[in-house]
């Protein structure tokens, strides 16, 4: 009987009935799931080269509404253009041809400088 009631010595202020002793563990395990979290759709969508301060990058985006959007990453500046469907005039070169094949990808033939019609 003497083991019944016998009490453990815990240290001076703490609890077993405490409901706010695992709340801080909880936020600790949720930290590192959304860091593992971001880490695993980077690897997947092989978005490593965002990360990386000397690498360039451009990223064509389409929103729903049908609006274009590019990115354009060089070093540690990004910056953001929207594509306007507005037409403009003025001088210029013809720099190339674009072809859009039959499974939806685009081509860009550069045009030559001895090949003008």
């Amino acid at each position: 009987m003497k083991y019944l009631r016998r009490r453990q010595n815990r240290g001076s202020g703490l609890s077993d009935n405490d409901p706010m002793s695992a709340v801080a563990n909880l936020f600790d395990i949720g930290l590192v799931f959304i860091v593992g979290l971001l880490l695993a759709l980077f690897g997947a969508f092989h978005m490593e080269d965002l990360l990386k301060p000397d690498s360039n990058l451009t990223i064509t985006r389409r929103a729903a509404d049908g609006s274009m959007e590019v990115i354009v990453k060089k070093g540690r500046k990004i910056e953001a253009f929207k594509v306007s469907k507005d037409k403009t005039t003025g001088r210029g070169e013809r720099l190339g041809v674009a072809y859009r094949l039959q499974d939806g990808t685009m081509v860009y033939v550069p045009e030559t400088k001895g090949a003008r019609q």
